[in-house]
């Protein structure tokens, strides 16, 4: 019979550490929808319009790798009647934009991302519709590192509570495995029909607010 070899003390921690900022990029999604007689007439003025929405992006110095077409579609409008059952009285087409504008404007006389989307609905008119929007980073790598070096602190107090109270020493670290994660970002899925108005539309406020990366670590440490 062999004597089993001597497992090393060691000791497993799990830490976490948030980083919050204030979000750098604004992806909005700008619909286009129009009706007509036919569908030719429909998604003739859909494309129309859409033209001069992406014209008035551009003219406030949105790149055009900011501006992506995400929907197009046209549909039938019917109504039904008990003498005649369903009937078609309408085509509706329907365009999709979602355009990424930033939050902190590169120079002091670009427009800010509410007077963007302002203008934006000036030159769409009746026909746009606003889905939402998400508030984004352009780069999370400095949130994550201050993230990461707090979960690390936090790990590292724990592992060396519990090898005081045995007293022994914290020894090397043997392994270290991470889990980075962020919570939804905020977005506003109601859909808002533009009004025409003889003046340009005025920016709606938009409040960029902060939003939150957090890493979770899990590290184990020889005893000494």
């Amino acid at each position: 019979m062999t004597d089993e070899p001597i497992r090393p003390a060691t000791v497993t921690t799990f830490g976490r550490g948030t980083a919050t900022g204030t979000p750098d990029r604004m992806q909005v999604s700008i619909s286009i929808e129009t009706r007509a007689s036919t569908v030719a007439l429909a998604y003739g003025q859909a494309g129309s319009r859409t033209t001069a929405v992406t014209e008035a992006l551009r003219a406030d110095g949105v790149l055009s790798a900011d501006i992506g077409t995400s929907g197009l579609s046209v549909r039938t409008e019917t109504t039904w009647t008990e003498d005649s059952g369903t009937r078609i009285t309408g085509y509706v087409a329907m365009t999709a934009l979602t355009v990424s504008l930033r939050t902190d404007r590169v120079d002091a006389g670009d427009p800010d991302p509410a007077t963007v989307v302002a203008h934006a609905v000036d030159a769409g008119g009746d026909d746009v519709r606003l889905g939402g929007l998400n508030l984004t980073f352009a780069d999370t790598e400095a949130l994550l590192t201050r993230a990461r070096d707090a979960a690390w602190d936090d790990a590292h107090a724990k592992a060396a509570q519990y090898a005081a109270r045995t007293s022994r020493n914290l020894g090397p670290v043997l392994e270290i495995t991470e889990n980075t994660a962020a919570p939804p970002t905020p977005s506003n899925g109601a859909e808002f029909r533009s009004v025409a108005m003889a003046v340009p539309s005025s920016p709606v406020p938009i409040e960029y607010g902060e939003s939150e990366l957090s890493a979770t670590i899990r590290a184990t440490w020889l005893l000494d």
